[in-house]
């Protein structure tokens, strides 16, 4: 059975630090603490996007137990869809999805419209969980 925490919210300065424990709250409550610092580092990547580019700083926020771990979606109001880059060596912002992909076993973004969802998939893993995690931009 698939379990889901769902917010509708704006988003403020500190709002990623809200959501941050509840994303640990959740993945202690299904047993996958392992995976905590991937997702919450991720979904503090993706609230940041929304503070920085949408108007209005309005946005989804889906926390959902899928069979395999944990999938987070951010959905909002700006039709543009994300794109990973490479930053100038120097700049300060334009690392977050180069983040998300290296951090996550999956990633992607959806035209939902009048905007998108970006979402973010991590694998519990059997034993101990220390893994490598691998980005797939899909």
């Amino acid at each position: 059975m698939h379990q889901q925490h769902r917010m509708h919210l704006t988003i403020g300065d500190h709002s990623p630090r809200h959501i941050r424990r509840i994303v640990r709250a959740y993945l202690h409550r299904w047993a996958m603490t392992e995976l905590t610092d991937a997702a919450e580092l991720a979904v503090t990547e993706l609230l940041a996007n929304v503070v920085r580019h949408v108007p209005g700083r309005s946005c989804g926020v889906l926390i959902l137990r899928v069979t395999n771990g944990v999938r987070v979606e951010v959905t909002d109001t700006d039709p543009r869809l994300p794109e990973v880059q490479e930053p100038d060596r120097l700049a300060e912002h334009g690392r977050g999805l180069m983040l998300v992909e290296a951090l996550t076993d999956r990633w992607g973004v959806a035209p939902n419209p009048p905007g998108k969802t970006v979402w973010f998939e991590c694998d519990a893993q059997p034993g101990d969980g220390t893994s490598v995690r691998r980005g797939v931009h899909q």
